[in-house]
């Protein structure tokens, strides 16, 4: 009995034996793979960028490894790279080629300048020319023909700065006054108008806005309070003075003393200069123009011509006269070229009106004057404006322009030159 006992436990222990065999075998092919294993990790695809949280291990992406027949060059972003510092596969920040690099976007200088020109076509009879076409006008700067960038033949709204010389004979003033009313419907609506006068210094009677209540105060105001020069030629001291003085009292009383009448003066270019400034201010795309009303003599202004007409050219502006007095007077414009010691310069109206591309409408009577209000506007407004780029940068080199229109008998008129504007950042 109990060796029968002893078997059947024998027999047991072989069964466990063999079952716990089984199993072992059985996971044991289930954990075997059936290719090799890799020993080498394979390099992520191009568009995959490397994180910072990347393994050391990992391989470095395909645009980061030099070619063998090529040397490395180093990354001017990264001065490590190449040199050694860094190990070759460590995970470095990838710059999209596709994208620009923001900073320099900053540093970009422009070489090149726009300049506009607004340019006045007449024929014979003086009336003004329309549908020409860009193919009609060619352009040189300095003598070199330019490509024409920019044509248009609209009306543009216009920014004037209108200058009274209240320092005229009163006779030549008082014919301006009478007819001031007239220079309102001269402007559309769309207009804008700031109103100057000048003698021995500048005065703004009115900002710049449209032709409305304002403009009627101003110019009511310039008829009511502003008086011209009375007869007689102002004596400021020379042999036509009087006998010696001591202390401010005639040393021979008995040499009679004419009165010395103070010297008047006619800041032309400093009205002209201040106007200019204020226009300087007004949107672009509006056709500047300065209105002169005088004789427009010059006389003791602190700015200079020169000066002057840099900033008028500049900044685009136009000037148109309208010469009264001795200026509309076909006589007396060719005495005041003469210019008399003491007594200031001539008619600089021409020289303003021709170095900007404007035009003087001289006229003498009080209908002439009011008419030519509304002519200075319509010239003005109704201009070709031609463009082109031009690499001149340098804001001290005056360079020259000439505009030509294939068509005999046509007169044209345009500034005759313009100064750069000095590089700018895009």
């Amino acid at each position: 009995m109990r060796a029968g006992w002893r078997r059947l436990s024998l027999m047991l222990l072989l069964l466990v034996f063999v079952f716990s065999g089984n199993l072992t075998a059985q996971s044991q092919s289930q954990t075997l793979p059936d290719a090799p294993r890799p020993q080498k990790t394979f390099p992520p695809p191009e568009s995959t960028v490397p994180t910072e949280s990347s393994s050391r291990d990992s391989a470095p992406t395909p645009a980061a490894q030099p070619r063998v027949d090529q040397p490395a060059q180093p990354d001017a972003t990264n001065p490590s790279n190449g040199t050694g510092d860094t190990p070759p596969n460590a995970a470095q920040p990838v710059r999209n080629p596709v994208t620009p690099d923001t900073d320099r976007l900053y540093k970009l200088v422009s070489t090149t300048n726009f300049v506009e020109i607004p340019v006045t076509v007449k024929d014979n009879s003086g009336h003004m020319v329309e549908g020409l076409l860009p193919k009609d006008f060619t352009v040189y700067e300095n003598g070199v023909r330019q490509k024409l960038t920019y044509f248009t033949s609209d009306p543009l709204a216009i920014s004037a700065a209108v200058l009274i010389d209240v320092g005229m004979p009163d006779t030549a003033l008082r014919k301006v006054q009478e007819g001031l009313q007239a220079l309102q419907g001269a402007f559309s609506q769309y207009d804008e108008i700031a109103v100057y006068t000048y003698g021995n210094s500048v005065t703004k009677e009115s900002s710049f806005s449209a032709a409305g209540d304002r403009l009627t105060q101003a110019l009511n105001r310039i008829v009511e309070t502003k008086h011209g020069q009375q007869g007689g030629v102002p004596v400021g001291g020379g042999p036509f003075a009087g006998g010696p003085t001591v202390n401010g009292r005639p040393f021979d009383p008995s040499v009679p003393q004419i009165p010395i009448v103070p010297h008047d003066r006619r800041v032309l270019n400093d009205a002209v200069l201040q106007s200019a400034l204020d226009l300087s201010k007004v949107q672009p795309a509006r056709r500047r123009v300065i209105m002169i009303v005088g004789d427009g003599r010059e006389d003791g202004s602190r700015a200079s011509y020169a000066d002057v007409l840099k900033i008028l050219l500049t900044n685009k502006i136009s000037v148109y006269a309208i010469g009264v007095g001795s200026a509309g007077m076909p006589v007396f414009r060719k005495l005041e070229q003469i210019n008399v010691p003491g007594t200031g310069t001539g008619n600089i109206l021409p020289k303003y009106a021709s170095a900007t591309g404007g035009e003087v409408f001289s006229e003498f009577t009080k209908q002439a004057i009011e008419n030519a209000y509304s002519a200075v506007t319509l010239v003005a407004r109704n201009q070709y404006t031609l463009g082109y780029y031009t690499q001149g940068t340098l804001a001290e080199n005056y360079r020259e322009i000439e505009v030509r229109v294939a068509h005999s008998g046509l007169r044209v008129t345009a500034k005759a030159g313009y100064y750069p504007l000095p590089p700018g950042r895009q």
